[in-house]
C-alpha cells in the first residue's frame, strides 16, 4: 500500500471514521489534508500525531462551496497534486423511523446539504486537480441504511442512496483518470450520531452473522483496499457491515 508522494485529502477527519483513514493513508507515504468544519482543535491533535510529514489541517466546510473551492485551489497552489479524497464528513440526527412528525423540513434539508450536495460539491471542486493526477480515486463513505432502509432516521438512509447513485454517475463521467468507489458500513460505534450509545450499536450487531461492532479502522482499511487494490473498479458499492445485508 506503497501512497509516497501521494496528496490525500479527507473530509470529517477530526474524528469518525475519517481519523483512521488519515491515518491509514499516511502511514502508506501520502500526505494528508485534514478537513474538518468545528473541530480545529481535534484537526491539529491528529495532524501531529500522523506518521511522516507534510500534513495540514484545512476547514472544509460541507454547506460552504465557495471555502471547499479555496480549499482546492490552496492545496492545488501549495501541494500541487491531489490523489485522493475521501468524502467522510456527514450528519445525522437519532429520530425514530415511526415518528414522521419529528423528522421535519429544517431537518430533512440539514441531512441532504451535508451528506449529498457536500460531497458533490468537494468532489466538484476537486475534479480538475485530481484528473491531473491521471490515476486518483475517490471514496465516498456511505452506509448500509441506504440499501436496508435502517440508520438513525428515514430522511439519512435516503441521503446515503443518493450519495451511491450519484457515485455510479461520477464513475461514468470522471473515468478513466478518476475511480470513485464507495465503502458502506453498518454502525460504527463512533460518536457520529448524537444520542446513539455503544449498546444500541452493539444490539444491532449481535442480529448480524459476524455478531460484533465494526471498528472505525476495519472502515478505514476497507477505504485503503479501494484506493491501492482494487485499481480495475470503480462504480461500486464495498460493504463493511459484518453481513448485515444478507443476515
Amino acid at each position: 500500500m506503497n501512497l509516497t508522494n501521494k496528496v490525500a485529502v479527507v473530509t470529517g477527519a477530526s474524528g469518525g471514521i475519517g481519523a483512521p483513514t488519515a491515518h491509514r493513508l499516511a502511514e502508506a507515504g501520502a500526505r494528508i489534508i485534514v478537513g474538518y468544519n468545528g473541530k480545529s482543535a481535534e484537526a491539529t491533535k491528529i495532524v501531529t500525531a500522523l506518521p511522516g510529514t507534510g500534513h495540514r489541517a484545512m476547514r472544509i466546510p460541507m454547506l460552504e462551496t465557495n471555502v471547499i473551492r479555496e480549499v482546492a485551489a490552496t492545496v492545488e497552489r501549495d501541494f500541487g497534486r491531489c490523489d485522493v479524497l475521501v468524502n467522510s464528513a456527514g450528519f445525522t440526527r437519532m429520530v425514530p423511523h415511526h415518528d414522521l412528525e419529528a423528522l421535519d423540513d429544517d431537518l430533512i434539508d440539514a441531512i441532504f446539504a451535508a451528506n449529498v450536495r457536500g460531497p458533490f460539491a468537494t468532489i466538484r471542486a476537486f475534479a480538475p486537480l485530481l484528473k491531473k493526477s491521471g490515476d486518483a480515486v475517490i471514496v465516498n463513505i456511505s452506509s448500509v441504511a441506504a440499501i436496508s432502509g435502517s440508520g438513525s432516521n428515514i430522511a439519512y438512509g435516503g441521503s446515503k442512496a443518493a450519495l451511491d447513485t450519484m457515485a455510479l454517475s461520477l464513475a461514468r463521467v470522471l473515468g478513466p483518470e478518476i475511480r470513485v468507489l464507495t465503502v458502506s458500513p453498518a454502525a460504527v460505534d463512533t460518536a457520529f450520531v448524537p444520542g446513539r450509545t455503544t449498546a444500541m450499536v452493539e444490539r444491532v450487531a449481535a442480529t448480524t452473522p459476524l455478531k460484533r461492532v465494526v471498528q472505525a479502522d476495519e472502515v478505514a482499511q476497507a477505504v485503503m483496499a479501494a484506493i491501492t487494490h482494487l485499481t480495475s473498479s470503480t462504480g461500486i458499492v464495498i460493504p463493511v457491515d459484518g453481513g448485515k445485508l444478507v443476515g
